[in-house]
């Protein structure tokens, strides 16, 4: 807020001053938090998580998912920016070098009071940074894609404006997400939110960038890419069968992009390389649209991939029926409480359960190995089947304890 609307002629803020700025802030009242209607928890619900939980998100698994899904992943269709070169032509060195600046450029931010000097390159010890790589690519990097000056960041913060509500403003984007560093405030560049450096360098930071510069071609090689690194987490799962998407009938439709059988169950997964936008991030009326847009789809695709399985669907023959059904979306940000009751009947009803997880909870899911994922994922579904039936006679302990032709998941808390 002091980059957007402050100006260079009052005098230094003190120590004071900046306890007091923050003390103001934790007392920022979200006024639809009075709203008396069902809905209002949900919408704070959204803004706070969207607020507070993107800086929960671990960095260095961001960071190494960049190496393992753009440089260590075969993509299954032909990609049309993401061909051999493209990483010098986009970030202006290779893909490694890339994350080890913003590397370097956020532990100088954490160790020298949130600043990058340039100048330190002459500071004894530097050479071995720079042997590994050039203080010339380090700077002309951190110039094209990690900084900004307040008059950039002015002009890009009033171009992101979706509200003039000013008790809604901080939950719009901040510019500082597409660069971190400030030049201006004395010596080098100034980050004032540290935490903002190393994103750059995720997945998520190099699909804004590449999409900014190549379009939507760039998103679809990514997606195609995320698709096929989905697949490799699934296989790490151990005594597990895992097929890819399932082509059947005369119009060649498709099934889920992944199914994989374990003794417990079978689990539908569905890959979506979506993230939450601005209207989820600020609860608005189209936050509804918004989230059936990106994930109403695979919702859908679950519940008709599990009907198939349990027609007989002759292309289907090799997934057993003998077991429950799960279904997962897997996301490529998290959508932090899509899954709750104040988000979930929102969204599709379903014949078979269906969580959302981000990509990351994915690749911590396949690392279990005291017990089972499909026990797990059983576990949690019965457990939402208990707490819809709470007060019954008799709560349900196993999804199949409930009639199929009456259950519809995503009307009662699931």
């Amino acid at each position: 807020m002091s980059l957007a609307c402050g100006n260079e002629y009052r005098k230094g803020a003190s120590e004071e001053d900046l306890l007091r700025i923050l003390d103001m802030y934790v007392r920022l009242e979200d006024h639809f938090l009075r709203d008396t209607d069902e809905d209002a928890l949900g919408r704070w619900l959204l803004r706070a998580s969207g607020e507070q939980m993107t800086y929960q998100e671990p960095v260095f698994q961001d960071l190494a998912r960049a190496a393992a899904m753009l440089t260590q992943t075969a993509g299954t269709r032909p990609a049309r920016c993401l061909r051999p070169g493209w990483e010098e032509e986009l970030l202006g060195t290779s893909l490694s070098h890339y994350v080890g600046i913003a590397q370097l450029l956020w532990a100088s931010a954490i160790s020298c009071a949130g600043r990058f000097d340039p100048d330190s390159f002459e500071a004894p010890g530097a050479e071995r940074i720079c042997t590994e790589i050039p203080a010339t690519t380090i700077l002309s990097v951190a110039e094209k894609h990690f900084v900004t000056d307040a008059a950039a960041f002015r002009q890009v913060n009033e171009r992101a404006r979706m509200t003039t509500d000013p008790l809604l403003r901080r939950y719009e984007y901040n510019p500082l997400r597409g660069t971190p560093l400030v030049k201006g405030y004395g010596p080098g560049f100034l980050a004032p939110v540290s935490q903002l450096i190393p994103a750059k360098a995720s997945p998520l930071g190099i699909y804004y960038t590449g999409v900014a510069r190549y379009g939507g071609a760039f998103a679809q090689d990514l997606g195609d890419l995320f698709e096929a690194y989905v697949g490799r987490q699934l296989r790490l799962l151990p005594d597990a069968t895992v097929h890819p998407e399932i082509v059947y009938g005369r119009s060649k439709a498709l099934s889920v992009d992944w199914i994989v059988v374990t003794e417990e169950l079978v689990l539908l997964v569905e890959v979506k390389s979506v993230r939450p936008t601005a209207h989820l991030r600020l609860a608005s009326e189209q936050r509804i649209d918004e989230v059936r847009r990106m994930l109403g789809r695979a919702y859908e695709q679950i519940d008709n991939t599990a009907a198939l399985i349990a027609g007989g669907q002759k292309e289907f023959a090799r997934v057993p029926t003998d077991r429950p059904v799960h279904g997962l979306i897997v996301t490529m940000e998290p959508f932090h409480i899509v899954n709750a009751p104040v988000q979930r009947p929102q969204l599709p009803a379903t014949t078979v359960p269906v969580t959302v997880c981000s990509i990351s909870e994915l690749e911590n899911t396949v690392t279990i190995t005291d017990a089972p994922v499909g026990r797990l994922l059983l576990e949690r579904a019965a457990d939402a089947q208990r707490s819809t039936y709470a007060g019954s006679r008799r709560a349900p302990t196993h999804p199949h304890d409930i009639p199929r032709a009456t259950t519809r998941y995503g009307n009662d808390g699931h």
